[in-house]
């Protein structure tokens, strides 16, 4: 009877110790696996950090090259004279449907008109949407000066076109480049300031900007 125990004690200690072997064998075995995941990570890791900053890298060389071919065509066009169809047309109806979200329904560059009395005035851009009216004028280079004449665009607009007085008027300044003191003296006036961007033109307000609606007062 004790040898028979005692030989199921023996048999026992003996699977016992094999188990034993196999778990720290499998435990080893997973320690490398998990290791090896953990490397095998890091560098799955490094290696998309790497590829973000290639991605980055190549996207700031886009945005520099567009901008750049951008810059290149506004200087062409303003040596051509051709400021407004090279670069305000093909931008002015997306720039209104973006900040307004109103779409444009009559567009007419270089719109002049002569008075009864004979005085004559051309505006370079006038976009109709609904109740709105806007007035564009195009400088290469943007000064206080043209900001102050614009102002007076504004009333002039009213008299040559009496038909859009009962419209809200708002006034677009385009240019190729702007002066921080400028904007800001035409943000005081109540203009949206477009300059050359990633967009051909774009909007260079501050985000929470704006516009003046003029209102005719007779």
């Amino acid at each position: 009877m004790n040898f028979e125990v005692e030989e199921r004690v023996d048999r026992l200690e003996t699977l016992l110790g094999q188990f034993i072997i196999q778990t720290n064998t499998s435990l080893n075995r997973l320690s490398r696996e998990v290791e090896n995941l953990s490397i095998e990570m890091k560098v799955f890791k490094d290696e998309m950090g790497d590829f973000k900053n290639e991605m980055r890298d190549y996207k700031d060389s886009q945005q520099k090259q567009t901008l750049n071919m951008n810059k290149q065509r506004g200087e062409l066009a303003n040596k051509m004279g051709t400021m407004v169809e090279d670069l305000v047309i093909p931008s002015v109806s997306r720039i209104i449907d973006e900040k307004f979200e109103i779409e444009i329904e009559d567009l007419t560059p270089r719109h002049k008109r002569k008075l009864a009395d004979g005085r004559t005035k051309e505006f370079d851009l006038i976009a109709i949407s609904g109740e709105c009216v806007f007035l564009n004028s195009t400088k290469s280079t943007l000064n206080s000066k043209d900001v102050n004449a614009f102002v007076k665009e504004i009333s002039q607009f009213l008299e040559f076109f009496p038909e859009y007085r009962s419209k809200k008027l708002i006034g677009l300044l385009a240019s190729l480049y702007v002066d921080k003191s400028v904007m800001s003296y035409a943000e005081r006036k109540g203009f949206l300031v477009l300059a050359v961007g990633m967009e051909i033109m774009e909007i260079k307000n501050r985000p929470d900007f704006e516009p003046k609606r003029w209102i005719y007062n007779a």
